[in-house]
């Protein structure tokens, strides 16, 4: 009988300990929660990829996802 109440016992602090494990395990990290802050993207005026805007070529007629696209849009 004492061993039964003794494997009950121990039962019970296994059943709390990964209930409190798991229960800490689930909570979101105040860190995961935070997304970056959106760019500022334009389009290619010639192929219309968007990409950020201090990457993008500057044209006469608008931006460019690089060199070739403003040759080829601007001659």
């Amino acid at each position: 009988m004492k061993g039964l109440l003794v494997l009950l016992a121990v039962l019970a602090a296994v059943w709390l300990w990964r209930s409190r494990a798991s229960a800490i395990s689930q909570r979101p990290s105040s860190s995961t929660n935070q997304a970056p802050p959106p760019l500022d993207t334009v389009a290619c005026r010639h192929c219309h990829v968007h990409i950020p805007r201090a990457e993008a070529v500057q044209g006469q007629r608008g931006s460019y996802c690089g060199l070739e696209h403003l040759h080829q849009a601007e001659p």
